[in-house]
């Protein structure tokens, strides 16, 4: 049976960002906002339903590589080339705090269901872990399992999963003091949990991705006819969990139907190579996608659809 829920598939609009390359684009908690990472070392705020740029932060001393809203949308964290993690307060658009300890560039973030930690991922081969209750400026905890790059970090209270290019996921049981290992056989780019915590997608360096399950590593399900060789190509799942979504290096996102593995559409973005960042609505069928200089907005339903409803 074909999952009958539309996947995002309508272009809405193009929003030139103007911050150099778009390292990463990112939607808050509730999806009225996204996050654009640049290569000018800054973060930008926006309203992608309108097209709107709300606020810059600046600060980071290098290209600025991943960012996230906190649960109640009062900060923001980055991260960077600068090996460093930044907190931003989001109406004055000051930086807060800055945590330094990596020994090489960070690449991805994730804070907790309570935005009171954040994990931050790096080329240095672990994950640290920063408390913002407290006034220190060391992380509480360090994970050092990984022994390359760790390339994504995602939280699932009380499970965290992480990717590296060591060819291994490791999701970190919290409550239960457990780590399970998982090797994919190639060095994996982006992991991320399904929404119903059951399975696991993730991404290589050999254009592939397999859909794991959680606690057995058993092979559930791959996708082809994407391109991910030369570029840390971003994939996750649409807000349902019908479809699965991964960017591509010859400038298009493809989408699969997650049960039946078929190819059900590509976004093709015009005039752009690498399509490297996905970041899926959290509770509706939008997609913001990046590549080069621009974010592009996708929905389910065409701007027709929308004025005759």
């Amino acid at each position: 049976m074909v999952s009958s829920e539309k996947p995002p598939s309508y272009l809405v609009r193009v929003m030139e960002c103007k911050q150099g390359a778009v390292r990463a684009v990112r939607f808050n908690v509730d999806g009225e906002y996204c996050l654009t990472c640049g290569s000018d070392k800054s973060v930008k705020l926006w309203n992608p339903h309108k097209g709107t740029l709300l606020h810059v932060y600046a600060g980071h001393g290098y290209e600025v590589l991943d960012a996230r809203g906190s649960c109640d949308n009062s900060l923001i964290c980055s991260c960077g080339m600068d090996k460093s993690v930044m907190i931003w307060n989001v109406s004055t658009g000051e930086s807060m705090r800055k945590f330094r300890g990596h020994a090489a560039r960070v690449n991805c973030l994730a804070f907790n269901e309570e935005s009171t930690v954040i994990l931050s991922g790096s080329m240095d081969g672990t994950v640290r872990v920063w408390d913002l209750r407290s006034r220190r400026y060391d992380p509480i905890q360090i994970l050092d399992e990984a022994k390359d790059s760790v390339m994504t970090v995602q939280v699932s209270t009380p499970l965290i999963l992480t990717a590296s290019l060591d060819s291994y996921t490791r999701i970190y049981d919290l409550r239960n003091g457990q780590l399970i290992s998982n090797c994919i056989g190639e060095g994996v780019t982006c992991a991320s949990f399904s929404g119903d915590g059951q399975c696991v997608l993730t991404s290589t360096m050999n254009s592939s991705l397999k859909l794991m399950d959680k606690d057995t590593g058993e092979l559930l399900s791959q996708y082809s006819g994407h391109i991910s060789k030369d570029y840390k190509v971003e994939s996750c799942f649409t807000q349902s969990d019908t479809h699965v979504l991964s960017g591509s290096e010859d400038g298009n996102v493809y989408c699969w139907d997650l049960v039946q593995s078929t190819l059900a559409s590509r976004l093709q973005h015009k005039g752009s190579s690498v399509v490297h960042s996905l970041s899926p609505h959290p509770s509706q069928p939008f997609l913001l996608t990046a590549s080069l200089g621009q974010v592009w907005l996708w929905s389910s339903h065409s701007t027709e659809d929308d004025e005759c409803s």
